[in-house]
């Protein structure tokens, strides 16, 4: 009996990400660079951002800070999270150092991402100064998105098409936390709050379809059952702890997995 193929069912984020064929040569790095460019304008993250960035920027308004603060503070920080909390600490009266101490651990989180990251940008040729920029540039839409793409792309041309992609997201960032900033004043609180909580679902869904391996999924099941309980037993640093915990025996039972195969 003859068995006919059957298309395998596409999800919702399908609908939204279609798969993208980035070309593995360009004609120069400034073609390489405008690719990113465009990659990133076309992404589902610019809307993630879009949205993201109009609630930082009510926020903002509301504390009483300048649109353009938020713009500068959005190129040099470049990470929603750590900005809210630089946001909140800065008019709250907190010292200086207790607020560089607050932003700087929000963002050891992204140091792990750099980590993974540079081995895929990093050619027979490349300068560290040439790491210099994506290295500021990581972020969570950045990071997923570069993962994704960039094996598909020649060594030579990686770290332009990374810098274009991740100048497409800070652009979209800072035009819509202008938006949001003005605004602020019919924008209801509820919303704004809403609209921060994008970011670290689209991470999930994000992180989600791109587990292949059993290591991965494990890492996920880890992160959604300790996270939540920790957060919920008001453990300090509770998203190291759900990282390190998590890796850990998503890695320790892939191994003895491996080991019996």
């Amino acid at each position: 009996m003859r068995v006919w193929p059957v298309a395998a069912p596409r999800t919702l984020w399908d609908t939204w990400v279609p798969a993208m064929s980035a070309p593995a040569a360009f004609s120069s790095s400034s073609a390489a660079f405008l690719a990113g460019l465009k990659t990133a304008l076309t992404s589902v993250f610019a809307l993630v951002l879009a949205g993201t960035y109009i609630g930082i920027g009510a926020l903002t308004h509301d504390f009483g800070l300048s649109s353009w603060w938020l713009a500068i503070s959005t190129a040099l920080v470049w990470a929603a999270p750590a900005q809210v909390i630089l946001i909140t600490t800065l008019t709250s009266g907190a010292a200086l150092f207790e607020i560089a101490l607050a932003v700087t651990l929000s963002a050891v989180r992204l140091f792990p991402m750099v980590v993974a990251l540079m081995p895929v940008l990093r050619g027979p040729t490349t300068r560290l100064r040439d790491l210099l920029l994506p290295t500021h540039f990581t972020a969570v839409s950045m990071w997923v998105e570069s993962l994704r793409l960039l094996p598909r792309i020649a060594h030579q041309w990686r770290i332009p098409f990374c810098n274009g992609m991740s100048c497409g997201y800070m652009t979209t960032a800072v035009v819509f936390g202008f938006v949001g900033f003005y605004l602020a004043a019919g924008l209801p609180a509820l919303l704004a709050g809403g609209l921060l909580f994008l970011t670290p679902m689209s991470f999930l869904m994000s992180t989600a379809r791109n587990a292949r391996m059993m290591v991965d999924r494990l890492g996920l099941v880890f992160g959604l059952v300790i996270g939540p309980l920790l957060t919920v037993l008001d453990v300090g640093l509770d998203l190291m702890w759900t990282g390190i915990v998590g890796g850990t025996l998503a890695y320790v039972i892939h191994r003895a997995r491996e080991a019996m195969t």
